[in-house]
């Protein structure tokens, strides 16, 4: 039986550890294909009574993900982290038997590497690794209990004034925040906030202060996790819980990745679907409509090669272009000018994303090749960072099957 390429490539990091290459497939609802047991083998990685931690090195490509699992036996307060090698920016997710996600994690670690701490109840579960900018990384993933050693510095075990717990406990004294009242606090004064809500709401809740680099996640008010944010208006969070939430209190965590001591600007709204998607559009997340109504570059039908020069804010640019005969088509986005580091997005008319790449192998710059049918596509041009002239070519080239 052939096996995935993935698959290969994490049995032969598992065998080059000295560990045995046992799949967990069926661990966590089957969440990942090649899944791999973190003590090599279902017996051995029992959290609860493993002699030392498990750990595993892991290699992940582009957008796929590495799969480990792991078992206790008990209740057991546990961490798991994730130090990525070299320029590696890893992100964790831990999810239980049932397949559902119950923390995650980009920087809590410390130099951007990942870490969740917490208690879990015995049963089976599942960490997820894949790389922030969905480039090939490798990585060492470890889960340990709270005695055992661990991997990362922890960001938070080294600043004073509020600790790195992964819970958010309701507290009498706890700052509340109202609807549309924004609060500004430094995380080190205020580093968790009650929001009460007298009926159901869909909410949005960002914090601003990139020098901070803020962290906020969303807990209900018997200390449930709900969802999370770190990076998404730049270095700015913001969570858009467009679901309803129910009456009653809920515990908002902030942190700050970077300054504990510098204020964060918090901001509860209720959700407003309109403005939702028009800032998906800004950052490329999804097509805006092709009525006029928000600004698109259409450059006509494209042939053999094309050029264009967009400068790029904080908000992506949209380039619309006609394919006329079947083919191959090849887009590339190249920084013109120191910074410029160009992300690229691919849409069909309909709006369902085709292609999105950011660093193309070593370089910044960014290239997709797809399979193009008559009809017209969108190209999203964006820049990583926070630069606020970048100067970004994109190259078109379309090519058409032999006869």
């Amino acid at each position: 039986m052939l096996m995935p390429h993935k698959s290969a490539l994490l049995l032969s990091t598992a065998i080059l550890l000295g560990a045995q290459p046992l799949l967990a497939e069926d661990a966590c609802a089957g969440l990942g294909e090649g899944a791999i047991w973190l003590g090599g083998g279902a017996q051995s990685s029992d959290l609860t009574t493993a002699p030392s931690y498990l750990e595993q090195m892991a290699l992940v490509l582009g957008s796929t993900q590495y799969i480990g699992a792991f078992t206790l036996g008990e209740a057991t307060d546990i961490r798991i982290e994730a130090a990525g090698r070299g320029n590696g920016d890893p992100v964790i997710d831990l999810f239980d038997a049932s397949g559902a996600l119950i923390a995650t994690d980009d920087d809590s670690g410390g130099n951007s590497d990942a870490r969740i701490e917490t208690q879990l109840e015995p049963g089976t579960y599942c960490v997820a690794l894949r790389s922030f900018e969905d480039s090939p990384m490798t990585a060492f993933v470890r889960a340990s209990r709270a005695d055992q050693e661990a991997l990362t510095e922890g960001y938070f075990d080294s600043h004073d004034g509020y600790s790195n717990e992964d819970s958010c406990t309701l507290s009498p004294d706890m700052p509340q925040i109202i609807l549309g009242d924004m609060v500004s606090n430094s995380v080190a004064d205020a580093p968790n906030y009650r929001i009460t809500l007298t009926e159901p709401l869909a909410l949005t809740i960002t914090a601003t202060n990139e020098d901070a680099d803020p962290l906020i996640t969303l807990y209900a008010g018997d200390g449930t996790y709900i969802e999370e944010s770190d990076d998404y208006d730049g270095l700015n969070p913001r969570l858009s819980l467009a679901d309803p939430l129910d009456a009653g209190d809920y515990c908002l965590s902030v942190r700050a990745l970077s300054d504990a001591n510098l204020p964060i600007d918090v901001l509860v709204t209720e959700y407003d679907p309109q403005a939702a998607a028009l800032l998906a559009i800004k950052n490329g997340e999804m097509a805006p409509p092709l009525d006029g109504s928000y600004p698109v570059n259409d450059i006509g039908a494209v042939g053999g090669r094309q050029i264009t020069d967009v400068t790029l804010g904080r908000d992506f640019s949209w380039i619309k272009f006609d394919i006329t005969q079947p083919g191959l088509a090849v887009i590339e986005a190249i920084g013109l000018n120191s910074g410029s580091d160009p992300e690229l997005v691919l849409f069909d008319d309909l709006g369902r994303e085709i292609a999105r790449n950011d660093d193309n192998g070593d370089a910044l710059d960014s290239f997709v090749a797809f399979r193009v049918n008559s009809g017209s596509y969108l190209a999203a041009v964006g820049n990583v960072g926070d630069m606020p002239d970048a100067r970004i070519r994109v190259l078109i080239e379309t090519y058409l099957p032999a006869k």
